[in-house]
């Protein structure tokens, strides 16, 4: 169902071709940043937690982002607790490796991490563990109905200054 489910989900803007498929694993940052050719960071990886409730929230962050608890816990008023293998897919329709926030089983919120805000492009996965879609972030903003943009990671403004001279930075 996954892969088809983000296929149907894009052909709502006519995206679906742009669904690239691959011979080799991208179930990773780092098997999906060697198998497309970019950075790990250009990869959008999807994190499951822990919601209110039964329903999960979804964080999409750039690949070389870590969940700060701290902040996590500010903006949501949880502990940042992360969904076993099993629940993800109960809850996002998606296996582990593939998981999106495009064609989603449930109607969950998703948000959407500064992390990602540095690249042009970037390349979250379509629902199985050799899938991937370029996307601007405002076109993932877009296409995951996300609730919100947040700040809830670390460990990605280090390479934004070594990635981008001081004087370069203009955001």
């Amino acid at each position: 169902m996954s892969i088809e489910s983000v296929k149907a989900h894009f052909k709502k803007w006519d995206r679906e071709q742009d669904v690239m498929e691959f011979d080799s694993l991208s179930a990773t940052v780092e098997q999906a940043a060697e198998t497309i050719g970019v950075s790990p960071a250009q990869i959008a990886k999807t994190l499951s937690f822990r919601g209110d409730g039964d329903e999960a929230i979804l964080v999409v962050a750039a690949g070389d982002a870590k969940v700060d608890n701290k902040k996590f816990r500010k903006t949501f008023g949880l502990k940042a607790r992360m969904l076993s293998a099993e629940e993800v897919l109960e809850q996002t329709g998606h296996a582990v490796g593939g998981v999106c926030p495009f064609g989603l089983k449930n109607n969950l919120d998703v948000y959407l991490d500064e992390s990602m805000k540095r690249f042009e492009t970037l390349f979250p996965a379509c629902g199985s563990s050799n899938s991937a879609i370029e996307l601007t972030p405002a076109e993932i903003n877009t296409y995951s109905d996300a609730k919100a943009w947040v700040d809830v990671c670390k460990g990605w403004e280090e390479a934004l200054i070594i990635e981008r001279p001081l004087e370069k930075i203009t955001k």
